[in-house]
């Protein structure tokens, strides 16, 4: 019996408290969707597993979601499908269900991977899509060196490209994808080249790893980011950043194939 928050949530993550406000910070970003959407091919019906508010969800196919937890299902937008309550250990489908079946920013939180990649890949026809970051890359971003504890956990907590591949098994494909200085979508490197984003609590809520170091660690990174921010110290380090259209950092699509 796999443990479950108050809301639902299924992972080591609670969206009731963090994700009240994650869709004002996470949107899917359009040269990220691009990525999946080609890999996707000609797949007409999609599983969406850990689907949370619905980003990335292509609107061209018949998707059907997956998301555990009510506060996540409750700001999916209307023109997306309303999502089934379930978890990825035990997804409630017959086997072979689905042309192709995607997961995005959703791995690290399953207690099991090995069986959740195993029920993706038994209720799925053709592709398995997983959209993670590589925790041996995690260091390449400038928060490594501003937020070291709050690295450390999000090194603990991905899985391995290893990992991944051997779960899905068959032909297994991983795409480094680069993220745009824009990004819409705010995961922790999605903000490379606009650091005062991160001075928002709503956007460190937003990427669970925070909820995972103490308050303290956070405090500190705020008052340190805010100082050298002011005094030029971040921008004479990382300034060139800021107009780097794109950024080579720990995002990865791994594309499973029979």
């Amino acid at each position: 019996m796999l443990n479950r928050f108050n809301d639902g949530s299924a992972g080591d993550a609670n969206y009731g408290v963090i994700g009240a406000d994650y869709t004002r910070y996470r949107q899917p970003d359009p040269h990220i969707a691009e990525f999946i959407r080609s890999a996707l091919s000609d797949a007409r019906s999609v599983l969406n597993v850990g689907a949370g508010a619905g980003s990335y969800e292509p609107i061209d196919r018949v998707v059907t979601a997956l998301e555990p937890s009510a506060s996540m299902r409750a700001q999916r937008p209307g023109h997306l499908p309303m999502a089934v309550d379930g978890v990825a250990e035990r997804l409630p489908f017959p086997d072979q269900s689905f042309d192709a079946s995607m997961a995005t920013f959703t791995v690290h939180q399953w207690p099991d991977l090995k069986a959740g990649l195993a029920e993706m890949r038994r209720v799925t026809r053709g592709t398995v899509l997983i959209l993670s970051c590589d925790p041996d890359e995690l260091h390449r971003s400038w928060l490594a060196n501003y937020a070291p504890e709050m690295i450390a956990v999000e090194a603990r907590r991905y899985p391995s490209m290893r990992s991944i591949r051997e779960g899905l098994g068959g032909e297994v494909e991983i795409v480094p994808v680069p993220i745009p200085l824009n990004c819409a979508d705010g995961f922790g490197e999605a903000y490379y080249g606009r650091p005062e984003r991160l001075l928002e609590k709503g956007a460190r809520l937003a990427n669970s790893a925070w909820s995972f170091v103490d308050s303290s660690v956070a405090d500190r990174f705020v008052e340190k980011l805010a100082r050298d921010l002011d005094a030029g110290i971040w921008d004479a380090m990382y300034g060139s950043l800021r107009t780097q259209p794109f950024f080579e950092g720990s995002l990865r699509l791994i594309i499973g194939r029979k």
